[in-house]
């Protein structure tokens, strides 16, 4: 095999005269993987992210968040600190994450039913699992 080729196989390089010579990254482009179908690795990894349901809280459990709740409000002015375990839905899938959020409260509407930590984070009163704050200690 090795006797095919012996008349060039010492010649010197084509190097043309007419056109430049690739740039060595364009050259490695030309043998990188071809993907026929776009966006199929997002959709495989979408359908494989997770999300959890949201839980139905039970009337014992709505009762003590409505009780916590009354007792932010009377403290209000004082801004507590307290923890908010809270619901997030997912824009793309049903179901989302549950998250904890540790701030300062800073304002609650009864009539929209939303909370507002001093950080500007904005939580639905209708999503929220658990709240724990040095407040309700005495209470439970």
């Amino acid at each position: 095999m090795s006797d095919d080729y012996k008349d060039i196989i010492n010649l010197p390089h084509h190097v043309s005269s007419k056109r430049p010579q690739m740039p060595m990254l364009d050259r490695a482009a030309q043998f990188s993987p071809f993907a026929a179908l776009t966006g199929y690795d997002d959709a495989i990894h979408e359908t494989g992210r997770l999300t959890d349901k949201k839980i139905d809280l039970s009337e014992e459990e709505k009762e003590a968040l409505d009780r916590k709740q009354q007792i932010l409000m009377e403290r209000l002015g004082d801004h507590p600190a307290l923890t908010v375990t809270y619901f997030v839905p997912d824009a793309k899938k049903s179901g989302g994450a549950y998250l904890t959020k540790i701030g300062n409260l800073k304002r609650i509407d009864e009539y929209e039913r939303w909370m507002m930590l001093t950080d500007g984070t904005k939580i639905p009163l209708d999503d929220v699992a658990d709240i724990e704050s040095e407040l309700f200690r005495d209470m439970f």
